[in-house]
């Protein structure tokens, strides 16, 4: 006799199992139309489950967040049913939900093009339209090995064979068509709606192993209405306008090439925007007490089978071994993190209490092995540098410590033109060093940090790091895209793995608490996205090239020389166009490389010793006297966190 516990509060009692469409219809008609799925004891259940024992029920919607995964995992088993009425043959393989839509991978002579998705499409929303109930069956492994050799599909027989025993097998049909799957899945076919699209189509191995065969791989995107797909499909396009491998090649600020896969070559104008960035990073990090180190980068083995970091991270090392009799046996590493390095440099002489909490930090260099196919642009690379600090600290500093970031993070955030971020509590994963009771204190230590600090999270399990839980901080961007870039990490391990210790306020020797911490994160990966925040038109502190002084007829020249050498002594980045070009081709050559300011120079501005100052891509203009350019541009042009000092016009 199941007790089902409400949302609001409220109990029904059943004399036996019910299942979840019986239990919605209960509640009313409205929610029986619109109940999707439903949440039995937190997991996601088909309501065509029964329920047979006491149990806290919520039901899924069309407007609940979890109403896009079934969507998504259900338009992914309408893409395999519509490809196979249209192409007869074809092997369905896999075909999970991922982030914003879903993708179907299948085994054909022939790939699959965009030219073919017109047709899929079109079969797609037929099959919808159908409204064919999902129907779950559990059966044995011979009858589901037996069904599919009938079938022919030799890819779903043997993901069938390598379940583990005593694993149970699910099935799903709707109508005739048939699949393997864990489910769940919603009421029948029409609930996936019409809000879908095919995207792209892109090889892929089966199961990732290149001496398996290629597979042919269709991605789509689904959604819980027209307007959430048309404002994703305009947020794409917008995202192609802001794609920094482009705006990169336009700006002329680095490009990358298959002699150094994932190394990033920085260009006289890239260059400067990296300086710019960590000058402004290192000011910051100087002004909140940390003290910048720098470490090797080829590293003994040694070192990182002490840390722990051999285990978890060998496969992503490059490794270098020497030609010398002495070293035969040595293996080096190039480092692919910073923090066993910082030990080191803690661990050099008697270190006291006193000195707690230690910051130090570092513009590492790193390098990982990243597969060929994950590389994108400068935001996946193979050489990256982390703006990267540990914090060596007692026990009782973690709360204050996590403020002092906290604090600092989001005020770097908002210098570098994003307003508001969320953070992520990622607790202890399956595979990591330490014990349980290491853990719970790190944890617990981690959120009263949290409390002190006000910062509110959503829960990310099983995500913290192998050594400790972490917050990860995660920006919104201009166009509404979410990027994982700062983290804070409480670590107890590492401290114990590599014999650090202090001497405490008792004599005693105790083990610091070692605070892993990035604002940034990869300096190459965060340009990327400053590039496709801002567009590539920064604001004036950032812009690689801040003005371009430009000259009207040749004999301002002289003038425009003069104008731009006071610029330069004000401490702006500036470039002079003496081209005998019309000015309205000039106009247009610096809007395309984003430059901010175009200062115009004419006949009449040389005459006078003036600027008509002109903020691109707009068309305002404002003459001012050459002083009073300067002033006012070098007052802009200042870093935010310079901006409060006084300027003097030159």
């Amino acid at each position: 006799m199941p007790a089902i516990t409400l949302p609001d509060g409220s109990v029904r009692a059943f004399d036996g199992p019910v299942t979840g469409r019986a239990l919605a219809e209960s509640i009313g008609p409205g929610l029986a139309r619109a109940a999707l799925a439903m949440e039995v004891d937190g997991a996601l259940r088909d309501l065509s489950a029964e329920i047979a024992a006491d149990a806290r029920v919520r039901f899924i919607t069309r407007k609940d967040p979890e109403a896009l995964e079934l969507i998504r995992h259900d338009c992914a088993h309408v893409l395999a049913e519509a490809v196979q009425e249209l192409y007869p043959g074809t092997q369905v393989t896999i075909g999970p939900a991922i982030e914003n839509g879903f993708y179907y991978d299948f085994h054909r002579n022939e790939p699959f093009t965009p030219e073919d998705f017109p047709a899929i499409e079109a079969k797609m929303r037929e099959i919808v339209a159908r409204g064919a109930p999902f129907a779950r069956r559990v059966v044995s492994r011979a009858e589901a090995v037996d069904l599919f050799v009938r079938k022919g599909e030799r890819f779903k027989v043997e993901l069938i064979r390598d379940l583990p025993e005593g694993e149970e097998i699910s099935l799903y049909s709707q109508g005739e068509w048939v699949d393997l799957c864990r489910g769940p899945h919603m009421r029948t076919t029409a609930d996936v709606g019409d809000a879908f699209k095919l995207m792209k189509v892109a090889g892929a191995y089966w199961r990732g192993k290149s001496e398996n065969p290629v597979l042919s791989r269709i991605y789509g995107t689904a959604w819980r209405d027209r307007k959430e797909l048309e404002a994703y499909l305009t947020m794409l396009e917008e995202a192609e306008r802001r794609d920094h491998r482009r705006i990169g090649r336009e700006m002329g600020l680095f490009h990358l090439q298959e002699e150094a896969t994932g190394s990033v070559f920085w260009h006289p104008r890239g260059w400067t925007l990296y300086r710019t960035v960590e000058a402004y990073m290192r000011r910051r990090l100087d002004a909140a007490g940390y003290l910048e180190v720098r470490t090797p980068q080829l590293v003994d083995r040694r070192l990182w089978e002490a840390s722990g970091h051999w285990e978890k991270f060998r496969h992503a090392m490059f490794l270098a071994k020497v030609e010398d009799k002495e070293e035969a046996e040595r293996v080096y590493a190039l480092k692919p993190m910073n923090c066993p390095c910082h030990v080191q440099i803690f661990n050099q002489g008697l270190r006291s209490y006193r000195e707690l909490p230690l910051r130090m930090a570092e513009f590492g260099a790193c390098h990982r092995f990243e597969p060929s196919g994950a590389l994108h642009g400068i935001m996946r690379v193979r050489a990256f540098t982390q703006d990267d600090a540990h914090i060596f600290c007692e026990e009782h500093q973690i709360a204050a410590e996590t403020v002092r970031f906290v604090e600092l993070l989001s005020s770097i955030y908002r210098d570098l033109g994003f307003e508001g971020f969320r953070v992520k509590f990622s607790d202890r994963p399956d595979i990591r060093a330490g014990d349980d009771a290491t853990w719970d204190r790190a944890e617990g230590a981690l959120r009263e940090a949290c409390v002190t600090a006000g910062v509110a999270y959503e829960l990310n399990p099983g995500e913290g790091a192998f050594y400790g839980p972490k917050l990860e901080f995660v920006l919104r961007d201009a166009i509404g895209r979410d990027w994982q870039c700062g983290t804070l990490q409480v670590d107890f391990v590492l401290p114990e793995r590599l014999d650090a210790t202090y001497v405490a306020e008792d004599g005693t020797r105790k083990r610091p608490v070692m605070l892993h911490r990035a604002i940034l994160g990869s300096f190459e990966r965060f340009l990327g996205i400053l590039i496709e925040q801002h567009a590539g038109r920064f604001p004036l502190w950032l812009a690689p090239v801040q003005v371009v002084v430009a000259t009207i007829v040749d004999d301002a020249a002289p003038f425009a020389e003069q104008a731009a050498a006071a610029l330069r002594a004000a401490g702006l980045r500036v470039d002079t166009d003496l081209r005998n070009e019309k000015i309205n081709r000039k106009v247009v050559d610096h809007i395309e490389a984003r430059v901010p300011v175009l200062a115009v120079v004419g006949r009449r501005e040389a005459e006078e010793g003036s600027l008509v100052l002109r903020r691109l891509p707009g068309r305002e203009q404002e003459a001012l006297p050459l002083a009073e350019a300067v002033r006012r541009l070098a007052a802009e042009g200042r870093a935010p966190d310079l901006s409060s000092a006084p300027v003097a016009a030159k």
